[in-house]
């Protein structure tokens, strides 16, 4: 019998802009990653509304990468801004392909957003946003 050989986990958090952000973009962003997610072995979480969109991914770093890569290219958002990347010991979201949820009040506002905080933001208070996300859900932190 052979024992599967788990690869390193790494994760990746972005920030963007929606171009034209509607219901049916984000449904069928959402249905592709889903899809794509769960062949890469990938998961995470996008955070979003009208004026941003924050995503967690977390997965094999080559799948990550590619991954990205691909979100660099997509025309549907702008700005792209990494904010924090690295590696991980567990999975945030072990149980999400792709979590989807409005940002929360915690976060930015949309004022903050205009003035340009993604400018300021740590890559440690860009994880943190996405940890305290995961404690609001199924996971066990």
């Amino acid at each position: 019998m052979r024992s599967k050989v788990s690869k390193p986990l790494n994760y990746l958090i972005y920030a963007s802009k929606p171009f034209g952000f509607s219901q049916k973009d984000l449904d069928e962003i959402l249905l592709k990653s889903q899809f794509n997610n769960k062949a890469n072995d990938m998961t995470g979480a996008l955070l979003c509304r009208h004026d941003i969109y924050c995503q967690f991914l977390e997965g094999p770093e080559k799948e990550l990468n590619m991954t990205y890569s691909k979100i660099l290219l997509d025309d549907r958002h702008v700005d792209i801004q990494l904010l924090s990347s690295g590696s991980a010991k567990r999975r945030l979201f072990a149980n999400w392909a792709m979590r989807d949820d409005p940002i929360k009040s915690w976060m930015w506002t949309r004022e903050e957003v205009d003035k340009g905080i993604l400018e300021s933001v740590t890559q440690s208070d860009a994880l943190e946003i996405f940890v305290k996300h995961s404690k609001e859900i199924d996971q066990f932190l």
